[in-house]
């Protein structure tokens, strides 16, 4: 089993800044890859972006140039730099994680994330 827990999200105004991050706990040595979803209302959960454990990342071209993920395995945390925030960047920001073998079967409780105008 893998628990994670996400903290960092808050209000900012447009154009602003705010840091995610992510610990894992449990049996980390089993992840293979992490990653942040986002889901806003009325819409579906959508990826934000992935590290795998080498460190390779891809972002959804919503928020390329504008996010990094990054992670710190000697703490066993993921993080999520967000820059250039915009209204529609609003949603509840979940961490996942995936094994060698399966899908995105372990999720964190979610944080809010709001950008003003």
């Amino acid at each position: 089993q893998v628990q994670l827990v996400e903290s960092g999200g808050g209000l900012v105004q447009a154009g602003g800044s705010l840091r995610l991050s992510c610990a894992a706990s449990g049996s980390i040595i089993r992840i293979d890859a992490m990653g942040w979803y986002r889901q806003a209302p009325g819409k579906q959960r959508e990826l934000v972006g992935s590290i795998t454990r080498g460190g390779r990342t891809n972002y959804a071209d919503s928020v390329k140039g504008r996010f990094t993920i990054s992670r710190d395995n000697a703490r066993n945390t993921m993080y999520l730099q967000m820059n250039s925030l915009k209204p529609e960047d609003t949603a509840v920001y979940y961490c996942a994680a995936k094994l060698v073998v399966g899908g995105w079967n372990y999720w964190g409780q979610g944080t809010q994330v709001s950008v003003s105008s």
